[in-house]
């Protein structure tokens, strides 16, 4: 059976929920919101308001983790004290609960089943706090993904900062400074954040959900200091069980979007990084599927 995703040109706040509630799924217990909370100086990034409606329904904690930029890579949330002051800065605690999960440790260790490049993952031990999962992306490029969507939610979102560390590194090297000397080939990196997401999903099994934005469509992500301006138009909202279905989605309405003039400039990004290699990756460890429905709301 084909993965079902849900669609709508309607980008608005009060859409977002209407998107989630249209998958007919109740995330139970404590909600962990998995979301980007953007660096300091990013422009793009989907601020407060835009999910306020979505995360106060689900009465849910907005949750992050600590980046692993290194001194080289400029930005603040490589460290817990300004990257709490960062978040304080773009509101997330002025309208939610928020919890930096890995700002105190030791890690949680999950093993990585069956994966093509890591055999564990790192990531903030408070995750176990929490009943189910909803992702909520902001679909954009990426400097070294490609692209950024669920499937980057679920494994550098997640990951500690030693997580993030070893996905970069392709499990080489917990440490943040060594990871970047040590830096995973191209594919391998694509196949690490898909190993550490199929964790994420593993342990939510059934009480996971997912959205993902077409807006402000830059060929950076919202960890980038210093972004792109948006190239293509605003495209509108998905909604899914199934992150790798969902990203897959995404990719194609790009790929659609022939009349938009910032098209080639985007997918020039993706396939210079070889971004569909995740999405590829993970179909392939079985937590998802390429094969999707899309259905118009």
């Amino acid at each position: 059976m084909k993965s079902k995703v849900l669609f709508s040109r309607d980008i608005r706040p009060e859409k977002v929920l209407e998107m989630y509630r249209a998958l007919g799924v109740e995330l139970p217990g404590k909600v962990a919101v998995k979301l980007h909370s953007g660096e300091k100086g990013n422009q793009n990034f989907l601020r407060p308001g835009f999910w306020k409606p979505m995360i106060r329904a689900v009465n849910g904690t907005v949750v992050e983790c600590n980046t692993a930029y290194g001194d080289a890579f400029g930005g603040v949330r490589d460290h817990t004290e300004s990257h709490w002051k960062l978040i304080e800065l773009h509101g997330w605690s002025k309208e939610f609960t928020v919890d930096l999960m890995d700002a105190e440790g030791p890690d949680v260790i999950w093993p990585v089943q069956n994966g093509k490049v890591l055999k564990e993952n790192h990531v903030g031990k408070n995750i176990l706090n929490y009943d189910s999962m909803l992702v909520l992306a902001h679909f954009k490029g990426h400097p070294m993904g490609g692209y950024g969507g669920a499937l980057k939610q679920l494994s550098i979102g997640c990951a500690s900062a030693a997580g993030k560390a070893l996905i970069h590194s392709g499990g080489a090297s917990a440490d943040n400074i060594k990871a970047w000397e040590v830096h995973a080939a191209q594919d391998q990196f694509c196949e690490a954040m898909a190993d550490a997401a199929s964790t994420v999903v593993e342990h939510f099994q059934g009480k996971i959900a997912f959205v993902n934005v077409m807006k402000n469509l830059s060929v950076d992500c919202d960890c980038c200091t210093v972004a792109e301006d948006p190239c293509m138009k605003d495209i509108g909202i998905l909604a899914s069980l199934d992150p790798v279905a969902i990203d897959q989605a995404c990719i194609d309405l790009i790929y659609a979007a022939t009349d938009d003039p910032g098209q080639a400039h985007f997918i020039e990004r993706v396939e210079s990084r070889h971004g569909v290699h995740t999405i590829e990756a993970a179909a392939d460890l079985g937590f998802g599927s390429r094969d999707y429905e899309l259905v118009e709301l």
